[in-house]
């Protein structure tokens, strides 16, 4: 089984999962797809930087009549949100796929215990479990 079948599989029948091998790659590959769509989307509003991660949003100059400038203003504060939310989103990512390197993945930030597989099915880059 593969793309998250196992996970899915074993969530219909309420079985307990563990970060096997198996479900790790699963939860790697789901990773790097995440990661990989993140940069497409981010490069579409914004340049990177030099940080490992870092992007500026770019400004799009439409014209310089008022109702164009405003435009471009509006155009930029949107895609200033957005670029720090995706930016966040392939930071989460990439540690992530650091921890998966290091041994520590799926182990909460806070309290130290294991993050549930079915919260790291839903949500591959989670840094906390569910009661923190």
């Amino acid at each position: 089984m593969g793309d998250m079948a196992l996970i899915n599989d074993n969530l219909l029948k309420n079985k307990p999962m563990k970060l096997d091998s198996q479900v790790l790659s699963e939860l790697k590959e789901k990773l790097l797809q995440e990661k990989m769509r993140i940069e497409e989307e981010i490069v579409r509003i914004a340049k990177p930087t030099k940080n490992a991660v870092g992007f500026d949003t770019t400004f799009n100059e439409i014209g310089t009549d008022e109702d164009e400038n405003a435009s471009e203003v509006e155009e930029y504060t949107d895609n200033l949100a957005m670029e720090s939310t995706l930016e966040k989103q392939l930071t989460d990512a990439v540690e992530a796929l650091k921890k998966m390197g290091t041994g520590t993945y799926g182990k909460c930030e806070n309290c130290g215990a294991d993050i549930s597989v079915e919260r790291l099915g839903a949500y591959p880059s989670a840094k906390k479990c569910l009661n923190c």
